[in-house]
Formats: structure tokens, C-alpha cells, sequence
């Protein structure tokens, strides 16, 4: 299938490692300007020596309004434009259930919310003059309660997929597309599911077979085919969805 997607501008925040990384590789496979974004100049810069020369990067912290804006800057100075937009940055760890501080809320949803939401608002012009799109990573967490899954991560990713599905009205009203996936159990270099594996892969397994249909963990490169898919004309009419990606786990 011929996405169409060569020669678009792709910016994806948190795509120094793991799912985001993927995301950068499999759009620039498909022949798109990719800006690679994190707090890591050194991660950023490996990355961007994996790819070649339709890339960039640029170090932020997106969880700061004035960082987005300089980043989305950086983007319509190097490439002229902005067509997609992949919000990545996102972090499960956090406390056990029933442990929650408000300087932890507020951490958690810096890092899963408020890194998505700051940069839909400074993309949102740049998006609308291409007629472009955004696909933010979720997480099965916000879909249905998973047991042990920390209670602020979850209800972040639950506010996630609902500012997707609200902001998708306006956003629309002026041609741009929102969309979010929500992953289940991913596994990468890095992940809690590479730690989990080295700890008891016999225990991993077991989930596995009681919990996911598929009865094995996912893939970065997974994740990444659907948002390709979500962003090209192929979904033009596709907005404010939030696409499950886990295997069969979630039920209902």
C-alpha cells in the first residue's frame, strides 16, 4: 500500500529510544522529513546517525510551553513546514496503587499529559496550514482498569484520550486531524517488559497466557505501522479515535 507520505514533515517527541524511535524510523522509511525530539542530546544524536539526512533533531523538554514553541519553530526553519505530529513522551513508572502524592500527580501528568497537550496547542497553526495531523501515544491504562498499573499513569492516559477525542472538534473545524494509540504490553530495549522478562520469564509467560489472546508482547515496529497509518490520506477520515494496539487484552 503506497501511504503517500513521501516529503511530509514529521516531528516526534520522545523519539530517542523504544516506541518513539520506531516511529521515526518507520516514517522515514517511508521517504518523510523526520525531527527527532527528546532531553537527551546524545540518545538524539545515535538516533539521528541511524537515519540519514532527511533528519534532525532538536533537544526539549515538552513539558514546558516555551520548549514546544522553539521546537515547532525548529521545525518550520529546517524544513519549511509541519505536517504530522506523533506526541510520544510518556513514562509508566510512578508509585504503587494507593500511594499517590500531589507532587506525583502532578510529575505523572506533566510527563503523560500535559507533553501531549502543550504540543497539540504549539503545533496546532502549523498543522492547520498543511492540513495536517497528530497521533498521540496512549496506553491501554487509560482504557480499562489493568491490575497493579499505578493509579496516576492511568488516569493520565485516561485525560489523554479524552482531550483527543474533545479536541478533535475544533481541531477539525480547521482541517486538522487528531487521532491516539493505545498500546498494550511493548517490548524494547529498555522496557519494563525487558526487566520483567530477565527477572521471570516463566511469570511473564503465565500473564501472557491468562490475560493476552495473542499469548506474546508487542513490538515498537507494531505501534509504529498503525500510527503511519493513522497519519497518511489512507485514514483521512479518521479523528478523535483512540485505537487499541495490545494483543487482545482489553476487553469490552
Amino acid at each position: 500500500m503506497n501511504l503517500e507520505l513521501a516529503g511530509k514533515t514529521v516531528l516526534i517527541s520522545g523519539s530517542s529510544k523504544g516506541i518513539g524511535k520506531a516511529i521515526a524510523a518507520a516514517f522515514y522509511k517511508e521517504g518523510c522529513n523526520v525531527v527527532l525530539n527528546g532531553r537527551d542530546g546524545g540518545q538524539l544524536e545515535s538516533v539521528l546517525n541511524e537515519l540519514g539526512e532527511r533528519a534532525s533533531i532538536f533537544a526539549a523538554d515538552v513539558t514546558q510551553p516555551e520548549d514546544c514553541a522553539a521546537l515547532v519553530a525548529h521545525v518550520i526553519e529546517r524544513w519549511g513546514r509541519l505536517d504530522i505530529l506523533v506526541c510520544n513522551v510518556g513514562s509508566g513508572s510512578s508509585v504503587p496503587p494507593g500511594s499517590e502524592t500531589l507532587a506525583e500527580w502532578r510529575r505523572v501528568f506533566d510527563l503523560n499529559l500535559f507533553s501531549a497537550t502543550n504540543m497539540v496547542e504549539a503545533a496546532a497553526g502549523a498543522l492547520a496550514e498543511t492540513q495536517g495531523n497528530a497521533v498521540c501515544i496512549s496506553s491501554i491504562c487509560g482504557q480499562q482498569v489493568i491490575p497493579g498499573a499505578p493509579v496516576t499513569y492511568s488516569a493520565a492516559k485516561a485525560a489523554l484520550n479524552a482531550f483527543v477525542r474533545g479536541i478533535a472538534r475544533p481541531l477539525g473545524r480547521e482541517g486538522v486531524r487528531i487521532n491516539a494509540v493505545a498500546p498494550g504490553n511493548i517490548l524494547f530495549e529498555g522496557s519494563v517488559w525487558q526487566r520483567k522478562l530477565a527477572e521471570g520469564a516463566m511469570l511473564v509467560q503465565q500473564f501472557l497466557e491468562k490475560d493476552v489472546p495473542l499469548r506474546r508482547l508487542g513490538q515498537p515496529e507494531e505501534i509504529a505501522g498503525l500510527v503511519v497509518f493513522l497519519a497518511s490520506a489512507r485514514a483521512g477520515f479518521s479523528t478523535g479515535g483512540v485505537f487499541v494496539t495490545d494483543g487482545g487484552q482489553v476487553v469490552g
